[in-house]
């Protein structure tokens, strides 16, 4: 440790540091449904691929369209699983750093800011992806709609009595 530093001062670099560190829990929930929806993807897509072993002829190329609509799913939640924990990386570094920079009476603001901005950039993009898979996700549903017929009275007829 260098001459100023005192355990209050220490203390108070600690605290500084709580916010990224909470940052950092909200990203591991960002990254933990993200796993989730990808193995929910994958699952779906092994079901589809079981049933094009066999087709139907009439909803082959629902279950095609299907598919290719899942693996750019699969491909836009690696990528925001990959920049979600990039921004969880830029975290702690920006935490390591500002230790560092108390710890040795160094000074850089611009690095550590920067090094916050390309975390929050990071984030930024992980979510945009995660917004178009979502929209993706919508399409597929609307793949299933066009196999479904549509009918007001779906009840089934009760026998008279």
């Amino acid at each position: 440790m260098t001459e100023g530093t005192s355990p209050v001062l220490i203390s108070q670099v600690i605290q500084f540091s709580v916010a990224p560190v909470f940052l950092l829990v909200g990203i591991a929930g960002f990254i933990n449904a993200f796993v989730v929806r990808l193995a929910r993807i994958v699952d779906r897509k092994r079901e589809l691929a079981d049933r094009l072993r066999a087709p139907e002829p009439v909803r082959f190329e629902l279950h095609r369209r299907e598919i290719d609509i899942l693996d750019e799913r699969a491909g836009l939640i690696n990528l925001s699983i990959k920049l979600s924990i990039a921004t969880a990386m830029l975290v702690c570094l920006t935490i390591l750093t500002v230790f560092i920079d108390f710890l040795l009476s160094m000074e850089h603001p611009r690095l550590i800011g920067t090094m916050f901005v390309f975390a929050m950039a990071s984030l930024i993009a992980s979510l945009g992806m995660f917004v178009r898979d979502l929209q993706l996700a919508s399409a597929a549903m609307a793949l299933d709609d066009e196999d479904v017929p549509r009918t007001r009275n779906t009840a089934p007829d009760t026998p008279a009595q």
